[in-house]
């Protein structure tokens, strides 16, 4: 398919922005294949002054790329994926969806709500596992480039029918991805539901600062004196753990690799760290949620949230197996994902912040990237 040339230029956000700030933020749209089903897909290209550049498909709301500067000012892309559509359409771990309609697990994909039983899809052994075997990941969003004086981003909305992966209630959803010239990148969820239903929406991307290689060497800080401990099959036990003298020990900054082979029932149940951690920050208001750093690229991202929690996976089962940009291999521990969300399994326990979203209430989510340089 021939490529779909700048929509919004430079100058045209000049002449809307009335700003010479807006001179230097661009976003682009361009072909980024078809469907089996004859639906086209584009691809969003976000750019800031400093060449920060955030690539966004409207399959799956996926964040393609992520260009951000090394210490000696060398672009490098810090999220694994893929080079075309096909590799997404095929992917089975997640590279960089939005994820809904429930973010994390549920235990065997059962929930009552309202005195009645639901059953969703159980596609991580015996439980559900970020919205399913087709969640958000996986549908055509409605996609809406734009322009501020201040940012340019893409507004992607879909409505999630009824019963659509076993969930009740007809919800309309946004994401909305907006990159700003002081180097944060935005993704604003909300949604709107004319049933009850559980809510829980997040961004999966796979990260690594360095673009290549491990990320055991990544120095990470989660401020979280607490974790959620977890069965076998990643269900939460229930009542939360202290980090203190536990490998799961973030709250001053330490490299991955620290801890991560030491002898811990955790630990072992997923071969390294996939849990959630729970931010000492007050719930609903926007605090960090993790920080990470690798001195070798010199690059630093922060994310904040407004979520209650963060979950922090490390790789444990990227074996190789998977064909990645420019053919590279993904192989074990080279990349994190790092999910600001609610609690796993959470329609299931009662003692955790309620993830159920009512008719006529507005469900909101923001996450906050800041990178930098040191």
């Amino acid at each position: 398919m021939k490529k779909l040339k700048v929509i919004i230029s430079s100058v045209a956000m000049l002449f809307a922005a009335g700003s010479a700030n807006a001179q230097s933020l661009t976003v682009t749209q361009e072909s980024f294949g078809t469907l089996e089903n004859g639906t086209p897909i584009s691809l969003y290209k976000l750019q800031n002054k400093n060449g920060i550049q955030a690539n966004i498909t409207n399959y799956g709301g996926i964040l393609v790329n992520l260009m951000t500067p090394d210490k000696d000012d060398k672009l490098g892309d810090i999220v694994l994926g893929y080079d075309d559509l096909e590799g997404f359409v095929n992917d089975t771990s997640f590279q960089a969806p939005l994820i809904g309609r429930f973010g994390n697990r549920i235990a065997k994909g059962r929930f009552e709500l309202n005195g009645k039983q639901y059953q969703v899809a159980t596609n991580n052994k015996t439980n559900h596992l970020h919205g399913g075997v087709k969640g958000f990941g996986k549908q055509v969003w409605h996609a809406k480039p734009f322009s501020t004086p201040e940012s340019v981003g893409v507004a992607l909305s879909r409505l999630s029918h009824d019963g659509e992966e076993g969930y009740p209630g007809n919800l309309n959803v946004s994401a909305v991805y907006e990159l700003y010239n002081d180097n944060r990148l935005t993704l604003t969820f909300s949604a709107t539901t004319d049933a009850s239903t559980p809510v829980n929406l997040t961004q999966h991307a796979y990260y690594n600062l360095n673009s290549t290689g491990s990320i055991l060497d990544h120095e990470l800080t989660i401020p979280a004196s607490q974790f959620t401990a977890v069965d076998s099959t990643s269900i939460p036990l229930g009542a939360h753990q202290k980090v203190k003298n536990t490998p799961f020990d973030f709250t001053k900054a330490k490299k991955i690799g620290q801890d991560i082979n030491q002898k811990n029932q955790q630990l072992g149940y997923g071969k390294g760290y996939d849990h959630n951690w729970v931010l000492d920050k007050p719930y609903g208001k926007m605090g960090l949620a993790v920080r990470v750093e690798s001195k070798s690229s010199g690059r630093v991202m922060e994310i904040y949230s407004d979520q209650p929690g963060l979950q922090f996976y490390s790789g444990n089962f990227l074996d190789g197996s998977t064909e990645g940009k420019d053919g590279r291999k993904y192989q074990h521990r080279t990349a994190i994902v790092l999910e600001p969300q609610h609690f796993p399994d959470s329609p299931n326990q009662p003692t955790y912040p309620s993830t159920i979203l009512e008719p006529g209430e507005t469900y909101k989510n923001v996450i906050e990237y800041r990178f930098s340089v040191r």
